[in-house]
């Protein structure tokens, strides 16, 4: 099947659900992500600053670019001109320098906050107490050009889907919860971006809105490997 196709079959599937699709687009060529443009896709997920800026460079300025992967405090300048949304803001020491440089842009960034829901010491996140601690900080509130969108989340790597269901169902409930103690008033902040290839449609079942979808798309070669950026 082709990247038009898949892109096809995917939108058919989840968009009726009114989901979201990601093209998880990384170490992929700029050839393949005009494939899936052409076939009327048009939000990209990136995990490595450099990457991203470059294909930014050579590609429609009508792409939503998605920052998904960690992102070091040092490199938020070079994407803040054009980024679309981080969905992996996972301290308030990120979350000001974005702030930061989105001024400096006369841009509002939209962000999602990173919740740390796997049962694996490698993936990033805050803890429920800790957006909850990043929410009521003193300074949050004076940040005018970071918009919190949402919460994103990463399901432990397991074939148990019970456990996997368990995680986003938590963090559903939790998003909840934030939506009704902070922004109750606040029309956009409506994202929970969950799931991914291997575990999207159990995401869907428990509440995502946004899901993040690489391999199903592009197949699994990596065509180029971009080095020194992390």
């Amino acid at each position: 099947m082709s990247i038009a196709d898949n892109i096809k079959n995917l939108k058919a599937e989840i968009e009726r659900l009114n989901v979201r699709l990601v093209a998880v687009s990384k170490t992929k060529p700029v050839e393949d992500i005009e494939e899936a443009y052409a076939a009327g896709q048009r939000v990209f997920g990136e995990n490595m600053v450099q990457e991203m800026a470059e294909k930014y460079e050579k590609l429609p300025k009508d792409i939503q670019w998605h920052q998904i992967g960690h992102l070091q405090t040092n490199k938020v300048k070079y994407i803040a001109p054009f980024v679309s949304l981080i969905e992996s803001v996972d301290s308030l020491k990120l979350l000001q320098e974005i702030n930061k440089q989105a001024l400096k842009h006369n841009r509002v960034i939209d962000c999602l906050l990173q919740v740390y829901i796997a049962d694996e010491e490698t993936k990033f996140g805050l803890s429920f107490d800790e957006v909850i601690g990043l929410l009521r900080a003193e300074g949050f509130t004076e940040m005018k050009n970071v918009r919190i969108v949402g919460l994103m989340g990463i399901a432990t790597n397991t074939e148990s889907e019970k456990q996997i269901k368990n995680e986003f169902y938590e963090l559903k409930t939790f998003f909840s919860g934030i939506k009704q103690s902070f922004f109750r008033k606040e029309a956009s902040f409506r994202e929970l971006s969950m799931g991914m290839s291997s575990d999207y449609k159990i995401a869907i079942e428990e509440g995502s809105t946004m899901v993040r979808l690489g391999s199903n798309i592009f197949g699994q070669r990596v065509i180029k490997h971009y080095k020194n950026q992390e």
